[in-house]
């Protein structure tokens, strides 16, 4: 018996053949469009640290990745002799069978994209609260963008997957592809023929669509763009026109611009500040030094609500910002009231910039989500400080382009949108090579001589003796002495003079 080619390629324009193909792209863009976003909610309910959210959703993917897709269309599409209500729905063979893949698909979409938020490094998620960003603002405008660039592989192979799977739902009598070949070679005979057709269309909807998602792919890829766009006189003028200050007044009388009152905190019992006071005045600079270890960070960061305090309490501008609800035998509760995080910059010794935004949408982002004022407004006031800090001729590049001076004046910047009366400043020159210290602590101190009350964690001594109004040293957890750059110079506290004794202080 001879293989019909001419048959075969008649098929080709078979009209049942191309209406089954638009049903099968129908099912499976929908399942997978639908399995994506059902997918990310149960990705994130199983990160969840809460287990109302996280034991349900890894008994779903437990579940439904353990039951096969046959089973679950059988079941789906008899549901009406049980629930006559469903048959509204589940009658239709196209709903029974999207219903049934969708439910399926999520299980192991999640999966896919756990491992993209997996990727996304913590200080992206600080980053973002500390501009003051909410929950669903940090996964909308942060993390999905992220994570989805880094999961698409994945999703576009499990979008092959599931063309392939839909020839399962021939058996609840949905119309597509094999069905219309199994029909064909049950009247002829020509099973290879009609089969080699199958394969036709199946090959012929994963490559369009293996096209399409690569060309997505490269689209989300920023590390593939290319920047050539420079400031013209329009931006200079708008960088250089007098705009609004750098930032917010402190109410007058208000008190201290920040109070931290016996601050401890404990990792796994092990003590790492205890007691820990500190009292700062609105325009004043203060630096945090002392040995590794000392407790520097831990104290940076719970000044931001970075960290949880296991006691004491955080006030801003006489108001309360951070402290512990304590109810009868209950564990003490943490409160934040958020409405004054916006005081608070905070600059990163990793510079923690979103990679996926150019260094202007790194300055937009959180303004734009605060609504803190017109689009017009907030785009003079990057540039303005953009052109601050010497990076306005690279405002339309990514992070991935700039060096780590670069990325952390951009970083400076990007606090400095938020108009914050107090700036926090992690390490902010530690990860950097010494040729690129010097940029970000001229920035640094030249907002220390426009008055911005500043709190500064550093190992440059004496950056820290020249733009200081007092230094706080650091050991073991606590505050050994606070005092004046002045005072930490005459030997008048014998450990900081120990700790300094290989320092050549200008």
């Amino acid at each position: 018996m001879t293989f019909d080619w001419h048959y075969m390629f008649s098929l080709v324009g078979n009209m049942d053949f191309w209406l089954a193909t638009w049903t099968v792209i129908k099912l499976s863009a929908l399942t997978w469009l639908l399995s994506i976003v059902l997918g990310f909610l149960v990705a994130l309910a199983k990160q969840s640290n809460r287990p109302l959210f996280n034991l349900p959703a890894r008994g779903y993917i437990w579940f439904f990745r353990s039951v096969p897709l046959l089973v679950l269309l059988i079941f789906i599409y008899n549901l009406p002799q049980a629930v006559p209500l469903t048959s509204v729905v589940l009658g239709d063979p196209f709903w029974a069978g999207l219903i049934a893949m969708v439910i399926s698909e999520v299980a192991y979409v999640a999966e896919i994209h756990r491992g993209g938020l997996l990727s996304i490094p913590k200080g992206q998620a600080e980053a973002a609260r500390a501009l003051g960003l909410r929950y669903a603002g940090l996964q909308w405008r942060v993390v999905i963008p992220q994570a989805l660039r880094v999961a698409l592989p994945s999703l576009a192979n499990e979008y092959i997957s599931i063309v392939k799977l839909s020839s399962l739902v021939s058996v609840i009598s949905l119309t597509e592809i094999l069905m219309v070949g199994q029909r064909l070679y049950s009247q002829n005979f020509l099973v290879m023929e009609t089969m080699a057709a199958v394969a036709f269309y199946y090959v012929l909807i994963v490559t369009v669509f293996d096209f399409l998602l690569k060309r997505l792919e490269r689209w989300l890829d920023v590390t593939q763009r290319k920047v050539v766009r420079q400031p013209d006189a329009e931006v200079l003028a708008l960088a250089t026109r007098q705009g609004t200050p750098v930032a917010r007044p402190s109410a007058e009388g208000a008190g201290p611009a920040l109070q931290a009152t016996r601050l401890h905190k404990a990792y796994n019992d092990i003590e790492v500040l205890g007691a820990v006071s500190l009292q700062i005045q609105p325009g004043e600079v203060v630096s945090v030094i002392g040995p590794s270890g000392s407790g520097k960070t831990t104290l940076i960061r719970l000044l931001n609500g970075l960290e949880q305090i296991d006691n004491g309490e955080i006030q801003i501008n006489g108001q309360p910002f951070i402290h512990l609800s304590r109810e009868g035998a209950q564990k003490p509760r943490f409160i934040e009231h958020s409405e004054h995080r916006l005081n608070i910059g905070m600059v990163f010794q990793s510079f923690n910039l979103f990679p996926h935004l150019t260094v202007l949408g790194n300055l937009l982002l959180a303004p734009r989500y605060h609504n803190l004022a017109a689009t017009e407004e907030l785009t003079q006031q990057a540039y303005a400080l953009l052109h601050k800090v010497g990076m306005l001729d690279h405002a339309w590049k990514y992070p991935h382009q700039l060096s780590g001076g670069q990325q952390q004046r951009v970083a400076i910047a990007r606090a400095l949108m938020m108009r914050p009366q107090i700036m926090l400043f992690d390490e902010p020159t530690s990860a950097l090579d010494p040729e690129k210290v010097n940029e970000v602590l001229q920035v640094i101190e030249t907002l220390a001589q426009e008055g911005i009350t500043m709190i500064i964690v550093t190992h440059e001594m004496n950056f820290a003796f020249k733009v200081s109004d007092r230094i706080v040293f650091m050991e073991k957890g606590r505050v050994v002495c606070d005092d004046s750059p002045q005072a930490l110079r005459s030997g008048r506290h014998p450990r900081v003079e120990a700790f300094l004794k290989d320092v050549s202080l200008a």
